[in-house]
């Protein structure tokens, strides 16, 4: 079966590999942010986006800091406009599109299709979290996403034959 990836998923490893991203050892969100010219401040405050800089919430741990450095980097790299002024619609989209981001960019596609799985769900969502530096609740709903994805499309070459 051959897996299908996304828009998303195909922009996400093309913008790794421009910056010279292969594999997920490499995912440091600080390399990250210096190889695409963005700023990171740190302090005790919410993470968010603030003069052209991320701001990162300094009381998190390094797997949440990196989650959150996703979430507001979908919004530097993939949205416009002014917060402060936008339709309450088109924010609740960006604000959607940018919580689907951070699964894709933390795990990019690529780089899970590369890993060998456990045969214990526990154990792979723990492999991804220490593979990807994320924490265990964002590798379950990715390793769900993924395999949801797979079944889907097994579901649809199985129609293919039968038609």
């Amino acid at each position: 079966m051959t897996y299908h990836t996304s828009l998303l998923e195909d922009w996400i490893e093309q913008l790794y590999q421009q910056i010279g991203i292969y594999h997920p050892e490499q995912l440091d969100y600080h390399i990250i942010a210096k190889k695409l010219n963005i700023k990171l401040k740190f302090t005790d405050m919410s993470s968010r986006l603030f003069k052209g800089s991320i701001i990162l919430d300094s009381r998190l741990t390094p797997e949440e800091q990196f989650e959150d450095f996703a979430h507001e980097a979908c919004h530097t790299l993939r949205h416009a406009g002014n917060h402060m002024i936008i339709n309450d619609l088109f924010l609740d989209l960006q604000e959607f599109q940018a919580k689907h981001f951070v699964f894709h960019f933390c795990v990019p596609t690529f780089m899970l299709r590369n890993l060998n799985f456990y045969k214990s769900r526990k154990e792979t969502i723990y492999l991804i979290a220490n593979t990807f530096g994320v924490t265990t609740q964002l590798a379950e709903k990715r390793l769900e996403l993924y395999e949801n994805k797979i079944n889907y499309q097994k579901l649809l070459d199985i129609n293919k034959v039968r038609a």
